[in-house]
C-alpha cells in the first residue's frame, strides 16, 4: 500500500528526492511507520494532520491530506465543521484559506449542500455545570479587562460552535487540543485537554497526538505540549 507521503503531498517522489534525497528517505521509513501506528485510527490521524495544517495555515498539502481524510472516513460535514471550528482558535484567515484548498475537491467529488451542515441547526444540549465553571473561569482570567472578548467567548464560541452536532464533542476537542498543539499554544492546553478527555479522547490518543505534532508541526512544539500533557495525564491518573 502506497504511504500517506506518496498519496498525501502536492510534490512527487520525484520532486522531493531532486532536492533532498534524505527527506525523501525519512518519509518513506519514520513518516510511513508513524501513520502504521495503532494509537491513532487512519481516521483520526488523517484529521488531527488536516487540523494541523489549517492552524498553520500551511495549505500546500492540505488538498491531499482533504482527500486522504475522505478516504479514510472523515465526512465532509467533519471535515466543513472543523474548518468552522478553527476559524476561532487558528484565525479566520486560516479558515478562509482552508476553504480556498477544499472547495475544488468538493466539486470535484461532488459534494453538495446536502452533504455538509447547516448554517443553523440543532444546538446539542448545553451543559449546564460545565458551562457555570468555564464562565468563572474565563471571569477570573479576564476580569473587567476584556468584555467583548468575554462576550463572544460565550456567544458564538462555546453556545453555538461547540455545540454544533455535525462534529462530535471528542472530535471537536480533538482538533481544538491539536491547533493549540501545532501554534505552540499551550497556556490554554491543559483545560482543553481535560475537556477532550471528558469528551472520550483516550489518555493513549492524546500521547499520540503530540507525537503526529512532531512531524507536521516540528519537534519544538511536540515538546512544548509533551509536558502539559504529561502533567494532565499524571492528574486524571491520581
Amino acid at each position: 500500500m502506497p504511504t500517506p507521503l506518496e498519496t498525501a503531498s502536492a510534490l512527487s517522489a520525484a520532486d522531493i528526492q531532486s532536492v533532498s534525497p534524505a527527506l525523501g528517505r525519512y518519509g518513506k521509513e519514520d513518516v510511513a511507520s508513524l501513520w502504521q501506528r495503532p494509537q491513532l485510527s487512519r481516521r483520526d490521524r488523517s484529521l488531527v494532520t488536516v487540523a494541523i495544517l489549517i492552524a498553520r495555515n500551511q495549505t500546500l498539502d492540505l488538498p491531499p491530506y482533504i482527500n486522504l481524510a475522505l478516504d479514510s472516513g472523515v465526512t465532509p460535514r467533519e471535515l466543513s465543521e472543523t474548518i468552522t471550528h478553527l476559524a476561532f482558535y487558528s484565525g479566520w484567515s486560516n479558515a478562509m484559506a482552508a476553504v480556498a484548498a477544499t472547495k475544488d475537491i468538493f466539486a470535484q467529488r461532488r459534494i453538495g449542500p446536502d452533504q455538509l451542515p447547516a448554517a443553523s441547526p440543532q444546538l446539542l444540549p448545553l451543559n449546564e455545570q460545565a458551562e457555570a465553571t468555564r464562565v468563572a473561569s474565563v471571569q477570573r482570567l479576564l476580569g473587567t479587562a476584556a468584555p467583548g472578548l468575554d462576550q463572544y467567548t460565550t456567544d458564538p464560541l462555546f453556545r453555538d460552535v461547540w455545540l454544533r452536532p455535525d462534529l462530535s464533542p471528542r472530535d471537536r476537542s480533538l482538533v481544538t487540543i491539536t491547533s493549540l498543539m501545532a501554534n505552540g499554544q499551550v497556556a490554554q492546553l491543559a483545560g482543553h485537554l481535560n475537556r477532550a478527555l471528558d469528551n472520550g479522547l483516550t489518555q493513549e490518543q492524546a500521547g499520540e497526538v503530540v507525537t503526529q505534532i512532531a512531524f507536521y508541526a516540528g519537534w519544538p512544539n511536540a515538546f512544548s505540549a509533551g509536558p502539559v500533557v504529561a502533567e494532565v495525564l499524571k492528574g486524571r491518573s491520581n
